[in-house]
């Protein structure tokens, strides 16, 4: 299970901004080797099983046409680096043959992005629904912390429905599962998932008990909710095995640095231009392995990484297998692992993280005696009766229970979030049906819904970024306030509202009217 994620973040007053290079890196090292990965298994027939997750704020940009032309100066730019670095390494035989990697892969993602999925990438993924290999599915609207909303509960339905619906508007089908953002899970938002129309989610190892009542195996068989919603517990071990910063796959020695990149270690005149408004960043090209701690960094080299990636695919099948035997004896049926994780650290964190799970993917579905992939619909289809219960509040992040998104460093938000879905229910209590006062309770529902993104906390949190996430929310909450101030005493500024809608457009069918009903009637039909 696979969950792709960015905020939505859209400066169209610049040029280049540094916090959309988030994207434009994603789409590089992860979004497109993904894609062609997955269409290269299809091509080649590989049985193969996978769950994705696309936010709909990551769909909501792909969809933006501003944002994918610059995308395309944004590669067009980096091949121009690669060039100028293939001469600047050519006496160099190790940092030249990595320089060659880099053109050579530019030029491909650039003539995938274009030619091959003609600059719109939601419908590339759109097209990996018919595949019958690929579970594609949704997550709420701006990816909030949902534990953390629903002391209003309209405001975690409507992030829920429209997270729903927005995925069958691009989609042309209703989504069967929903990834909760940071698996954040309270038992008050079990019934929204179900008149949302959605089959099964996904919840963090301890958010179900070891033991269900009545019933006699552990977290390895997904449970049915009260509301009738399939839980699947996600597996510490799978997660470990890749994820762990200590032991887990992308540290090895021998895989890329993500930190040691030329826009830090090269003069600024030379690579200025292609930073971010000149500033110091990564420009995605970096020639050093991880190597080890405290010693001096080595050369990457291409072809040992990519079979030390084989490698490590080979020892996460035989991992798999052991445990799988292991449970089987030990509960008396054949498990169940979910084993999830961030899209992004595949090829963006993890550069050979893609190669990895190609090598995964081709190996796993060769025949394996004691375990194949399959995805939670077609798990659930032949499950029979599954035992229900309801489960626990919980999270993943450190200590497992809310404590990264609700902190001493970002716990002032909520207050103003709160006041906000307040506010957004009597405004969509009105009787606004049209005209200029219908576009400004639309835009402030949109400035909300950006406002109460899980991101904005996390990045308060873990500070990377801080100062940024604390001015994106006052911004957006800002906003919002002002319209709805305007929209009370019935004094509108249009200039202003104009700007709004043409900066913050996501979600452009948007109706303010539907965030007191919690559910769209659609996704009743």
């Amino acid at each position: 299970m696979l969950h792709a994620h960015l905020p939505f973040i859209r400066y169209p007053a610049h040029e280049k901004h540094l916090e959309e290079n988030w994207l434009y890196e994603a789409i590089t090292e992860t979004y497109i080797p993904l894609l062609d990965m997955f269409g290269n298994l299809l091509s080649d027939r590989v049985d193969f099983r996978i769950t994705l997750s696309v936010s709909p704020t990551l769909v909501g940009m792909f969809n933006d046409k501003l944002l994918m032309d610059r995308y395309q100066r944004y590669i067009d730019s980096r091949i121009e680096l690669a060039e100028k670095e293939v001469v600047r390494t050519g006496r160099d035989s190790d940092l030249g043959s990595v320089a060659l990697m880099y053109h050579r892969r530019f030029l491909k993602i650039r003539r995938l992005f274009g030619e091959v999925y003609r600059k719109d990438l939601s419908s590339a993924f759109g097209q990996l629904l018919g595949s019958g290999k690929i579970e594609l599915i949704t997550c709420p609207a701006t990816h909030p912390y949902l534990p953390a909303l629903i002391t209003i509960p309209e405001s975690a339905g409507f992030q829920i429905a429209m997270g729903a619906e927005y995925f069958r508007g691009i989609f042309g089908k209703r989504p069967a599962g929903m990834w909760l953002p940071e698996c954040g899970f309270v038992p008050e938002i079990d019934v929204f998932l179900k008149k949302a129309g959605i089959q099964f989610f996904f919840l963090e190892s301890h958010g179900l008990p070891r033991k269900n009542p009545g019933g006699t195996h552990s977290v390895y068989a997904p449970v049915k909710t009260p509301s009738g919603v399939a839980a699947f517990s996600r597996d510490a071990e799978s997660s470990s095995q890749v994820w762990n910063s200590i032991g887990g796959y992308p540290g090895d020695p021998d895989y890329r640095d993500f930190y040691r990149d030329i826009g830090f270690d090269l003069p600024s005149r030379y690579v200025g231009p292609y930073l971010p408004g000149g500033i110091t960043t990564f420009t995605g090209l970096k020639y050093y392995r991880i190597t080890g701690s405290n010693v001096v960094k080595k050369p990457y080299m291409v072809r040992r990484a990519r079979k030390k990636a084989g490698l490590h695919a080979d020892q996460f099948i035989a991992a798999k297998e052991d445990q799988v035997i292991f449970l089987r004896n030990k509960i008396g049926m054949r498990p169940v692992i979910t084993a999830s994780y961030d899209a992004e650290l595949f090829g963006h964190w993890w550069f050979e993280g893609p190669d990895w799970l190609n090598f995964l993917l081709r190996k796993g579905s060769r025949g394996q005696e004691s375990f194949r992939f399959i995805t939670p619909p077609e798990y659930l289809s032949g499950a029979g009766e599954l035992d229900t219960a309801m489960p626990a509040a919980s999270s993943w992040g450190e200590g497992g229970y809310s404590s990264t998104w609700v902190n001493g460093s970002n716990s002032w938000i909520y207050r103003h979030l709160t006041r906000g879905a307040r506010l957004m229910k009597e405004i969509s209590g009105r009787n606004i049906s049209q005209g200029l006062l219908k576009r400004a309770a639309d835009q402030a529902t949109r400035e909300l819904l950006i406002a109460q993104a899980s991101d904005w906390a996390f990045m308060m949190k873990t500070g990377n970024a801080a100062e940024f996430a604390r001015k994106k929310f006052i911004t957006h909450m800002r906003n919002f306030l002002e319209l709805h101030a305007e929209i009370t005493s019935g004094r509108l500024q249009r200039k202003k509202l104009r700007i709004l809608e043409e900066t913050n457009n996501i979600f452009p069918d948007l109706d303010h009217r539907m965030f007191g009903k919690a559910v769209f009637s659609s996704c009743d039909t």
